[in-house]
């Protein structure tokens, strides 16, 4: 199981991806940079939080554009397993291989903090280590986490189940209903209708480790090892249906 890390100018993030994937699960991992045309040999892509070129106009609005982009949607559409974390959500919504988009805070600030998720499909190629309705404690930190659509994107990511990560607290003065930034139905995480391509706002690489105190988060690369480890047994046509 090789995951490929996209480095994107501004990218934070990717190290911390390197760290939990390599030194702590000990998958292999592969460095791709921005400006490449391949991913290379790899059976799953991970594309990192941070500020890809500064955020500037939108959050991930320049990192759609770059050279690796067309790459990892040919991955995709391939049935290939693609994860976004943050800056990562941001970056596969601006491309269109999620619904929606990312925008300010509710609060207008920048929330760094830990929160709970719930796990609200745990029958996905990302979430079958956890069980059915777990609560997960994953921190956050961006400035642009809120996540929109219109109500009929909302209507079928839900009748479709295709929220995968839900907010559920911790609720405090500030925060009352435990939505840190205001996302509609409190969404943390999606998938596409496929089933093959995540994003989420939460950082799972964060909580790997248990020197950190927590390994809420590795579950999630977990699930993808075995989904890639469950395609290769039976050797289907790489698609993965929720």
């Amino acid at each position: 199981m090789t995951f490929a890390v996209i480095t994107f100018p501004g990218s934070n993030c990717d190290r911390d991806c390197h760290h939990a994937l390599g030194a702590v699960l000990g998958y292999p991992v592969r460095a791709v940079f921005h400006k490449e045309h391949a991913l290379g040999a790899c059976d799953a892509v991970v594309i990192p939080g941070g500020f890809s070129y500064g955020d500037y106009l939108r959050a991930g609005a320049l990192a759609k554009l770059s050279p690796i982009m067309p790459e990892v949607r040919r991955f995709a559409e391939a049935g290939g397993l693609v994860i976004g974390i943050c800056n990562g959500f941001q970056i596969l919504c601006e491309a269109g291989l999620l619904p929606g988009a990312l925008i300010r805070n509710r609060s207008l600030r920048f929330v760094s903090r830990e929160v709970m998720l719930r796990v609200e499909n745990a029958h996905t190629a990302f979430t079958s280590q956890y069980e059915p309705a777990q609560v997960i404690t994953v921190p956050i930190a961006h400035g642009e986490g809120c996540y929109v659509a219109d109500d009929r994107t909302i209507e079928e990511l839900e009748a479709e189940e295709r929220v995968v990560f839900r907010y559920a607290g911790p609720r405090r003065e500030d925060v009352p209903d435990g939505n840190p930034n205001g996302s509609r139905h409190a969404i943390a995480g999606i998938i596409n209708a496929r089933g093959n391509v995540l994003g989420l706002m939460p950082h799972p690489e964060r909580v790997c480790d248990p020197l950190v105190g927590r390994t809420d988060g590795a579950s999630v690369f977990r699930s993808m090892a075995a989904a890639v480890a469950g395609l290769r047994r039976a050797d289907p046509p790489a698609v993965f249906v929720v």
